[in-house]
């Protein structure tokens, strides 16, 4: 039994939630939403209440039952509040800009890397060296964040690439410091 998928989710004042089957539809000040309930589960709305149950006892079920409540929770947030992911980027001559739908990273290539921003999605470059990612869909905003990450991975050794805001980069001591 998932003790997290037991929990029911409230639903915020501001917020429409429709279910039909197996498919939830949110809308809030922010956008819409959807998410498709994984079969053996059900969705129901009791008392201004999401609720999550099991239908059927197999495995799957009960490892999708905490899962499914999640994705629904993270649906309510994302059409109310929003997420963000904030990037930073590190080395000498390293920046990024917007230039209309493309966001142009210089990571010391010998090219320009351009990403173009994709829809439902905000991506400002406040400082040079700051990227903030933003939307309603938790989803994109961290597989975009993990996209821009993997142009240039932070390193070991002089910490040079892109990173989250916060993250910590174990350094390493080089060749000569290791004899």
């Amino acid at each position: 039994m998932s003790r997290v998928g037991k929990k029911p989710i409230n639903i915020p004042k501001n917020v429409k939630v429709d279910i039909k089957e197996n498919f939830i539809s949110v809308e809030g000040p922010k956008g819409k939403l959807q998410h498709t309930v994984p079969e053996g589960l059900a969705a129901s709305i009791v008392d201004d209440k999401i609720v999550v149950k099991k239908i059927g006892s197999a495995s799957k079920h009960e490892s999708l039952h905490g899962l499914t409540r999640t994705l629904i929770l993270n649906l309510l947030i994302g059409v109310t509040e929003g997420y963000k992911k904030e990037l930073e980027i590190k080395g000498v001559g390293f920046k990024a800009q917007i230039q209309g739908k493309t966001l142009q990273l210089v990571l010391g290539f010998s090219h320009t890397v351009k990403y173009e921003i994709p829809e439902g999605l905000t991506i400002v470059a406040p400082k040079p060296t700051q990227i903030v990612i933003s939307g309603i869909d938790k989803v994109k905003v961290g597989e975009v964040a993990a996209e821009i990450r993997d142009f240039f991975l932070p390193e070991p050794y002089k910490g040079k690439g892109i990173r989250y805001v916060g993250e910590y980069v174990r350094h390493k001591a080089g060749k000569a410091v290791a004899k």
